[in-house]
């Protein structure tokens, strides 16, 4: 995050405004309609700057800048073409320590001002950090067309009723979640379609139908998929935006991370070979003791909670202590990552059948069922399997796969990140070693791979700016 996005009371605060133009102009404007008192200083001033003066919150100095122009005011914005008036303007400021921002200057600023979607008092700021204001405006464009300019009036009825809703509920959660129902539900409805009369009943009636008791806890399973944010579900989100805590693995990647609740508490549970942070029992009874404190419990598990995840040792304990739980599948690393990869899991000229197995090695060994994994006409996807990769591709070989078969593995799929090496059994162990590849990755192995260089898409970061990495025998 470059800027921290904050919302500052300038109402009837002083503030200064450098420059005469129509740049200056717009910044004028926006001070005004927030309440603010604004000094302009320029030596001469546009048509409609003109017409403004006569507002009493407006104040003229046909003059060139000073330092002690910045006295007794709370921010000031620089707007004139000349980078040496906005720089004298930028530096004075921050010896003040006064926020200041320079138009089309994002390096001489303390603060930049974003688009705004105004819905009062529900305010949407979309920034590009200074990088792209075009692309910041056309995003806000899209905005406005989707959220209706009731929102205002949705807004304004909330907080009138916000005091009361406080004092009827003791636990905060217990009000957070009072809020959320009956803000996607009939209520919010009843406003957009300008029956503000019926909402507020609805809303008086809502209230006084809820007791002020601790509130149900619950327990959310939810794949976060192979680390991609886009693949996450809808019903995922939702459940995201909803829990007080989340408790999380090593496989979820910060992106995901980031879409959480912002003030809901964190929990790390993440599991390394020989370095497990939580044991899975004590998962298990901490999702338990957390639900019965009555909180939201987002449980978020890279891929898919089922496949490999533990997810239904999870919930078997849920179950036996009487807490509400609901699982939400993910999109599991196999189908992901092989799909970002170029490679599909089945095709009739190639492979009728896929396997999903784990290669974690448990003391030096790998137990498979090689016989069963050794066929033809099979993909088979390895999870967990890095470590073990020469002995998996060693006993493949010794049950009857040809030491030709393609076979590839995968770091970060899905991600910018991505990386991707091509070989067969006898060369993938030796190239994955000179590839330096470390966790998260997936092993496929089959003859589908020979199809990876003719269907991939995806381009990661690392293949636009670093050699290309993907070898094969």
């Amino acid at each position: 995050m470059d800027f921290l996005p904050i919302f500052v009371n300038v109402k009837s605060q002083n503030c200064l405004v450098v420059g005469g133009g129509e740049i200056a102009t717009r910044k004028i404007m926006l001070l005004l309609e927030a309440g603010a008192h604004v000094t302009i200083v320029s030596p001469e001033l546009d048509e409609q700057l003109e017409a403004l003066l006569h507002r009493d919150t407006i104040s003229f100095r046909a003059e060139s800048f000073r330092p002690d122009h910045l006295n007794n005011v709370v921010l000031a914005i620089a707007a004139t073409n000349d980078r040496a008036i906005n720089q004298l303007v930028s530096a004075s400021a921050r010896i003040k320590h006064i926020p200041v921002n320079v138009v089309d200057n994002p390096d001489l600023c303390s603060f930049i001002i974003p688009s705004i979607v105004d819905r009062s008092p529900m305010l949407i700021a979309v920034s590009s950090s200074g990088k792209s204001p075009i692309l910041a405006r056309l995003l806000r464009a899209r905005l406005e067309t989707i959220i209706p300019q009731a929102y205002a009036r949705l807004g304004t009825l909330a907080g009138e009723f916000r005091q009361q809703v406080k004092q009827h509920f003791t636990h905060p959660a217990k009000r957070r979640i009072f809020w959320e129902k009956v803000l996607q539900g009939p209520f919010a409805e009843m406003v957009l379609a300008g029956k503000d009369k019926a909402a507020q009943n609805y809303l008086l009636q809502s209230l006084q139908s809820e007791k002020d008791d601790l509130p149900q806890g619950e327990v959310y399973l939810v794949g976060a998929g192979p680390g991609n944010p886009d693949l996450l579900t809808f019903r995922a989100m939702r459940l995201m935006q909803q829990a007080d805590v989340v408790v999380y693995d090593r496989l979820v990647s910060p992106a995901i991370l980031a879409m959480v609740r912002r003030d809901a508490s964190r929990i790390y549970a993440g599991k390394e070979r020989n370095l497990h942070t939580l044991p899975q029992e004590s998962i298990n009874n901490l999702l338990v003791r957390l639900a019965k404190e009555g909180k939201r419990v987002l449980r978020l598990k890279g891929g898919d909670p089922f496949i490999f995840g533990r997810g239904g040792e999870e919930i078997e304990t849920l179950a036996a202590h009487n807490v509400p739980f609901q699982v939400v599948p993910g999109i599991t690393a196999a189908s992901g990552v092989a799909s970002y990869a170029g490679i599909p899991l089945t095709h009739r000229d190639y492979a009728q059948s896929c396997i999903f197995v784990t290669g974690h090695l448990k003391n030096n060994s790998i137990d498979l069922d090689w016989s069963s994994l050794a066929r033809p006409n099979q993909t088979m996807v390895i999870y967990m399997g890095l470590l073990g990769l020469p002995v998996l591709c060693q006993q493949l070989i010794a049950h009857g796969l040809p030491a030709t078969m393609p076979a590839a593995i995968i770091q970060q799929g899905t991600t910018q990140n991505q990386k991707i090496i091509t070989g067969s059994l006898q060369t993938l162990p030796d190239l994955t070693t000179a590839a330096k590849l470390t966790p998260p990755t997936l092993i496929i192995v089959g003859e589908v791979v020979k199809l990876h260089q003719k269907l991939t898409w995806f381009e990661s970061a690392q293949e636009d700016t670093q050699p290309d990495t993907t070898l094969s025998d």
